[in-house]
């Protein structure tokens, strides 16, 4: 069976806020990119990429935040682990030490 698109007003509505969020995210991606880069040629010996006492904080940190705007923890989270261990990945291919 093939599902028909739901292209209503309000789902086309709800999809442009979404592009302008996705429009707001993508600078802060881009700056926080240039950001692990520059920490990345800080770091002696490979070792030093991953930090599990900050990740550790971070994740706490993006819980409690989430808790109180009346977001989803576990989705946050989860959304926030994703992006970390994607720029552990993106060290690890880059460290030249």
């Amino acid at each position: 069976m093939i599902k028909k698109k739901n292209n209503s007003i309000q789902m086309r509505e709800i999809r442009g806020k979404i592009d302008k969020i996705d429009s707001k995210i993508l600078p802060l991606m881009v700056k926080r990119s240039q950001l692990v880069s520059m920490a990345l040629k800080l770091k002696t010996k490979k070792s030093e990429i991953v930090d599990l006492k900050r990740i550790n904080q971070i994740k706490r940190k993006v819980t409690k935040q989430s808790k109180k705007m009346g977001a989803n923890p576990k989705l946050i989270s989860s959304i926030w682990m994703s992006i970390i261990k994607n720029f552990i990945d993106y060290e690890k291919k880059n460290f030249k030490k």
